[in-house]
């Protein structure tokens, strides 16, 4: 595992061996995920897929995730100190996700040698996805749980998620691991991967993010997941979705919450691998 650097900021970047024929798999993670956290009840659900496919995959953490660079002062109001991604300091504006995807994503597939992948996206990760294969070249693109929009269940999720870890920081040591102890296992510095994502989806502004008319522009295979039990989401996104994109594969899974590589992974799988027996 190595780092790469973006414009001066180090992102923490894993690589998974396969055949260099096929496109390989970038997999863009969660709002509280980092490479990582891909590890689900002891399984290592990109490798999996990798091996399923016969193609290579590429993680990476996201500035403030994993062992990335965080993002300086990231409660303070927000400013830029050189103009470019790398000068940002402070909370997200409600932009970030475009950033990522038209930004900092295109610059590392650069580094990295990676023309045309296929996104693998899981939450803010698939929203992300989106918004890249919109204006960028993929030869397919896989989201789960993504958020096209904001919706009340997220925001009460969300809000949840805040208590909890404001709680776990003043419990004591003794007591059994909570919130913000369970990630501090992915995140070299926890509280940038918490905040950074908590405070700009509770933010007024945020209420108004909405990636419907982006997602028109969306050419390549595409297949969408949503679990039946996401704490975060509905299949209004989904119904979105595939207003926006009419061509996109729809996979709904039961006994499914946010995650499906964690709670089916081997219908995931299946799923994804399907899709791909028609991608080079």
């Amino acid at each position: 595992m190595n780092p790469i650097e973006i414009d001066g900021v180090r992102l923490e970047l894993s690589h998974i061996p396969g055949r260099s024929e096929h496109s390989p798999l970038v997999f863009l993670h969660e709002g509280l995920g980092s490479v990582a956290m891909w590890q689900q009840k002891g399984r290592h659900w990109p490798s999996e897929l990798c091996a399923a496919t016969g193609r290579a995959g590429w993680l990476y953490s996201r500035r403030g995730y994993g062992q990335s660079d965080p993002i300086p002062d990231v409660r303070a109001e927000p400013e830029n100190t050189n103009g470019a991604w790398s000068g940002h300091r402070g909370r997200h504006r409600p932009d970030y996700m475009h950033q990522e995807a038209w930004r900092v994503l295109p610059a590392l597939l650069k580094q990295i040698g990676v023309a045309n992948p296929v996104l693998i996206g899981h939450s803010d990760g698939a929203s992300i996805a989106l918004l890249h294969a919109s204006r960028f070249p993929v030869a397919a693109c896989v989201v789960m749980a993504p958020h096209l929009f904001v919706e009340d269940i997220a925001i009460r999720a969300i809000t949840q998620a805040k208590a909890l870890y404001l709680a776990d920081a003043e419990a004591p040591a003794s007591s059994p691991p909570g919130l913000r102890r369970r990630l501090s296992r992915f995140h070299a510095d926890v509280d940038n991967a918490f905040w950074q994502w908590n405070d700009i989806w509770l933010s007024e502004a945020f209420r108004r993010f909405n990636i419907e008319a982006e997602c028109r522009a969306i050419q390549a295979p595409l297949l969408a997941v949503q679990g039946l039990t996401d704490e975060y989401g509905t299949l209004a996104q989904l119904d979105a979705l595939e207003h926006a994109v009419p061509h996109v594969q729809r996979v709904q899974l039961a006994d499914c919450g946010h995650s499906p590589h964690r709670d089916q992974p081997q219908a995931l799988t299946d799923a994804v691998a399907q899709l791909l027996n028609k991608v080079r």
